[in-house]
C-alpha cells in the first residue's frame, strides 16, 4: 500500500454543490432560492425560535424554580465503595481523587453514606457523615473524623 493509493471509501465523499454556476448546472441562476422575498435576500431567514410575530414558545411558557446560592455540592462515597481499601492509608477526599474514585474535589468537600457493608478497619476523614455511615464505619473498627 502506498499513500498515493489511498482513497475513501465509495460513497463516503461527496463534491459540494456549487451553486450559481450557469443555467446547465440545474442551480443556476437563482442559485437554488427562487425569485424574491425573505429567503431570495442575502442575510435573510430568521432567527432560531422566530415564529413569525406570535410570540415565541420561549417566551409562552411560565419560568419555574431557581438556584439556591446556598447550596452545598459534596462529592459522594458510599460505605461500601471504601471496601476495597486495606486500613493503610487515611481515606481523604484529596486521597481518593488522587487514585481516581473521584474525578473532581466538590466545593464543600467529601460526605460518606451508608449503603453498602465496610469488614475493614479504616480511618475516614471527610466533612460529613450520615448517621448509618459513621454506625458501619464503628462497627468494623474504623475510626471517624469530620474535618
Amino acid at each position: 500500500m502506498k499513500l498515493h493509493t489511498i482513497s475513501p471509501a465509495e460513497g463516503s465523499v461527496k463534491e459540494k454543490k456549487r451553486l450559481g454556476r450557469g443555467i446547465g448546472s440545474g442551480t443556476g441562476k437563482t442559485a437554488g432560492k427562487g425569485h424574491k422575498g425573505q429567503l431570495a435576500r442575502s442575510g435573510g431567514g430568521t432567527r432560531p425560535g422566530f415564529e413569525g410575530g406570535q410570540m415565541p414558545l420561549y417566551r409562552r411558557v411560565p419560568k419555574r424554580g431557581f438556584t439556591s446560592p446556598f447550596k452545598k455540592e459534596y462529592n459522594i462515597i458510599n460505605v461500601g465503595d471504601l471496601e476495597r481499601f486495606d486500613g493503610k492509608n487515611e481515606i481523604t477526599v484529596e486521597f481518593l481523587h488522587e487514585i481516581g474514585v473521584i474525578s473532581k474535589i466538590a466545593n464543600d468537600g467529601l460526605k460518606i453514606l451508608g449503603n453498602g457493608d465496610l469488614t475493614k478497619k479504616l480511618i475516614v476523614k471527610a466533612n460529613k457523615f450520615s448517621a448509618t455511615a459513621i454506625e458501619k464505619i464503628e462497627k468494623a473498627g474504623g475510626k471517624v473524623e469530620v474535618i
